[in-house]
């Protein structure tokens, strides 16, 4: 009992002196939404979270598993079909997001234009935006719907316009919200023609990029053609039994995964290769 008293003596003479010491506090950090969040964002879903796409693409992936192993039988081929069915829903999302950028990179010139126009006739920089909600381009009328809803509730027009940059989730969007914001902040006459440079210049984008992508498409083609036809040819295959029963055993299975590696790293390489620089968000 001796060495037993004198560890709980030492313990509480310890805790009263540790409690004699003002701990400093420590402030939590605001993190910002995640990777998956913004590309959640930028295509334009807003009700889906990074863990809901997480268990789609899990779902997806046991889905194909189970279909495939019941199909061909074979362990190994249904794996590797599950890994391609686990990631169609990110692939989905991603496609969607560059649609959505691509959209949004050819109607940018006329939001700019619709602004330069209604602060021309005299309106406020708010009243301006609030009104893209009614004449601008349809596809964005929510969100500045949205914008004017938030503005008149609170009637804080950075806040308002931080919630803007956050649901547009494109780099133009930041670039024109960041000049606004400038603008308003600093003061000065040249508006109007600041914002008839960055119209031109955003049609002139736009008209560039369009074209590189009309003749960058047949890589891209030629690309996903050259890594799906070995896969297509793998399901045609699954009609014969016994084609199946060579891919069961460890000879098999190996040839499955070098082919699932070099399709992947090969596929990889000839996007890298023909992609075109992708503008990044560096004013979120």
């Amino acid at each position: 009992m001796a060495p037993l008293l004198g560890i709980l003596c030492g313990l509480g003479v310890f805790l009263i002196w540790w409690s004699s010491w003002v701990q400093p506090q420590v402030e939590a950090k605001e993190t910002g939404p995640g990777r998956l969040e913004l590309l959640l964002t930028s295509a334009g879903i807003e009700k889906v979270t990074g863990g809901g796409l997480l268990l789609t693409c899990a779902g997806c992936g046991l889905f194909a598993l189970l279909v495939f192993f019941v199909v061909t039988g074979s362990p190994p081929v249904a794996a590797c079909f599950s890994l391609f069915g686990s990631w169609v829903p990110f692939a989905a999302v991603r496609w969607r997001a560059r649609k959505r950028r691509a959209a949004l990179r050819l109607l940018w010139p006329d939001i700019v234009d619709h602004l330069r126009s209604a602060i021309r006739a005299g309106l406020a920089l708010p009243e301006a935006l609030i009104q893209l909600g009614f004449k601008g381009p349809e596809e964005l009328r929510t969100l500045f719907l949205d914008f004017g809803a938030d503005y008149r509730s609170g009637g804080q027009f950075e806040a308002a316009l931080n919630r803007l940059k956050a649901r547009l989730a494109d780099p133009v969007a930041d670039r024109i919200i960041e000049a606004l914001r400038m603008t308003r902040e600093v003061g000065g006459s040249d508006l109007g023609r600041m914002l008839g440079t960055l119209s031109e210049f955003l049609r002139d984008s736009a008209r560039t990029r369009s074209e590189l992508e009309a003749r960058q498409s047949w890589t891209i083609n030629a690309a996903r053609l050259a890594v799906a036809a070995p896969w297509v040819v793998l399901v045609v295959m699954a009609s014969r039994p016994e084609a199946m029963l060579a891919y069961n055993s460890a000879t098999g299975a190996m040839v499955l995964l070098g082919g699932l590696l070099v399709s992947v790293v090969s596929y990889s390489v000839m996007l890298r290769v023909g992609a075109l620089p992708e503008d990044q968000r560096v004013l979120r």
